[in-house]
């Protein structure tokens, strides 16, 4: 198990600098590579099933930090 380290930033401080619509580019690239990879395990042909998880992750990060830069000018 990896150590908490204050001076290693986290994949969410890396995408809350971003606009919403890359972020909305980056779960469109993530929810496209993740259907292809669906395509190949049926197939058989998976290289990398952990690739699953981490796209899922990304998708879910990336949802995360786009609704937390709407929430406030909704609130307004």
């Amino acid at each position: 198990m990896s150590t908490y380290r204050k001076d290693k930033p986290t994949a969410a401080t890396a995408l809350r600098p971003l606009a919403p619509a890359e972020l909305q580019k980056r779960i469109r690239e993530a929810r496209e590579e993740l259907l292809s990879l669906r395509l190949k395990k049926a197939t058989g042909a998976v290289e990398n099933s952990a690739r699953f998880r981490a796209l899922r992750r990304d998708v879910a990060r990336c949802m995360t930090v786009l609704s937390g830069k709407s929430a406030p000018a909704k609130k307004k």
